[in-house]
């Protein structure tokens, strides 16, 4: 009895180690990067999931660079991923999307945005829900939509300067968040506040550790989606029954596609659809309008600067009391720069994730099929070989530079055939929103706030300003 017990035990010792060696050392037919997979099942996902509170790259990513060098491999949650810091790697991953590589993300992310979302669908659907969201957020639909973006701006703004303070995230949230949700689905502003709240109950989870159990940031991420879903759901059941005879926004124009004989569009993938352009449009926008303002009252050359470019434009006018034109807004040089600059030190991206289709030779290295790989812009725009002081704000790097979207050294919006196609309207509200404070307001910083960087987003808390009119 006693030596099966003592031969039961050694087996599974010898189980136990196999497996554990089996985890640190995955196999390949090539060569591994280096690094490490960390504990078994666990991975480095613990120190992963670790926040930031400096303006530099995380320090799983900085430290992992210095001990392996640009490209490593490690563990989260469960899966391999090869993460590449590499520029030039970066561009090979999303210039060889559909032959080599595919949109991936972690089974906690799918579970967040839905197993149908946008990012989750690869090949024909994918182009297909592309060119439905061009529809809204294209060049002519901008140029129509230019007005009332300007007026919405206009009025958010002309209320917070009769405010003793501001807080400038949640305040920007609301104002991107009620223009997108009329333009999606008519819903008014004075009604937007519930379905808002849904989503800040999601964004607060959304950098959580993935422990789906009641109480967690993460089980109250996922409450806030299914409510969330369950108000959109009814509002497209409503709509669906009732139609509207004159269409105008998103839903009507998803409605139409759901009619059609043989369309390839499902409610389930409309709603999450839904569901991904409205916390995508006023999540990440506001966020960088928030750390636009601060750099401004961080650098008064650099808003000494902008203030010159957008007056010149209502000097040039022949009308002053007319709004803005899209020949003004093409015109704003020094603004774009100002947004790319914003966007290269947010970082509002933090990670990107393809997985390899097939054994992926890359230099020296083997990329495993199967595999994930783990794009990081922030140590590309933090990268001192690509931007010299690459922690100080500076928009003038961008004075003759033809990287005003994407390029291998700036991947503020993505890359390759998934480039954000909501790149255009965020860079319309940003200049929009610019011009219209820097014209007609002056402010002082209340507090400073401060940001937390996560492997999710960053999150300016508390920052604070008291808006005044020029004119009193």
């Amino acid at each position: 009895m006693v030596w099966a017990l003592y031969i039961w035990a050694s087996l599974l010792l010898i189980s136990i180690t196999t497996w554990v060696y089996k985890w640190r050392n995955p196999t390949c037919r090539g060569k591994l990067p280096p690094g490490s997979m960390g504990l078994p099942l666990l991975g480095e996902t613990i120190h992963f999931f670790k926040p930031n509170t400096t303006s530099d790259i995380s320090q799983f990513i900085k430290e992992r660079v210095q001990k392996y060098g640009p490209i490593f491999k490690t563990n989260l949650v469960g899966r391999p991923v090869i993460v590449s810091t590499d520029s030039d790697l970066s561009c090979f991953v999303f210039q060889q999307e559909g032959c080599c590589f595919q949109s991936w993300y972690p089974d906690t992310f799918t579970e967040i945005f839905g197993k149908q979302n946008v990012g989750s669908l690869h090949g024909f659907m994918y182009k297909y829900l592309k060119h439905m969201v061009l529809y809204l957020f294209g060049h002519e639909s901008l140029k129509k939509m230019l007005p009332e973006i300007e007026q919405s701006a206009c009025k958010k703004l002309e209320l917070w300067s009769t405010q003793e303070s501001v807080e400038l995230k949640d305040s920007t949230a609301s104002l991107i968040f009620d223009l997108t949700a009329k333009k999606l689905i008519s819903h008014p502003e004075k009604s937007s506040e519930n379905l808002r709240e849904n989503f800040v109950s999601f964004i607060r989870g959304l950098i959580s550790f993935p422990f789906d159990i009641p109480g967690t940031a993460y089980h109250k991420c996922l409450k806030g989606r299914e409510r969330a879903m369950k108000m959109l759901r009814n509002m497209l059941k409503e709509r669906r029954e009732k139609p509207r005879e004159n269409p105008s926004d998103f839903f009507d124009y998803v409605i139409e596609e759901l009619k059609k004989e043989g369309t390839i569009l499902t409610e389930e993938i409309a709603l999450d659809l839904m569901f991904v352009l409205l916390f995508a449009s006023f999540e990440t926008t506001s966020l960088a309008i928030t750390l636009a303002i601060k750099f401004l009252s961080d650098d008064p050359l650099v808003l000494k600067r902008l203030t010159e470019e957008h007056e010149t434009i209502l000097r040039n006018r022949e009308d002053a009391n007319s709004g803005l034109t899209w020949k003004e807004y093409k015109s704003m040089t020094c603004t774009f720069q100002f947004i790319n600059e914003t966007a290269r030190l947010a970082n509002i991206v933090p990670a990107i994730f393809r997985k390899a289709l097939r054994d992926i030779q890359y230099k020296d290295y083997t990329i495993p099929a199967g595999w994930a790989v783990m794009v990081c812009p922030p140590a590309v725009h933090l990268n001192p070989e690509k931007y010299q002081d690459p922690l100080v704000f500076n928009p003038s790097r961008w004075e003759g530079s033809e990287s005003t979207n994407a390029s291998k050294n700036f991947l503020a919006f993505g890359g390759g055939m998934r480039f954000c196609v909501g790149t255009d309207f965020t860079k319309v509200q940003m200049a929009v929103f610019l011009h219209s404070l820097v014209t007609k307001y002056r402010w002082e910083e209340i507090s400073g706030g401060n940001i937390i960087r996560t492997p999710g987003l960053q999150f300016p808390n508390g920052y604070h300003v008291r808006l005044k009119n020029k004119e009193i």
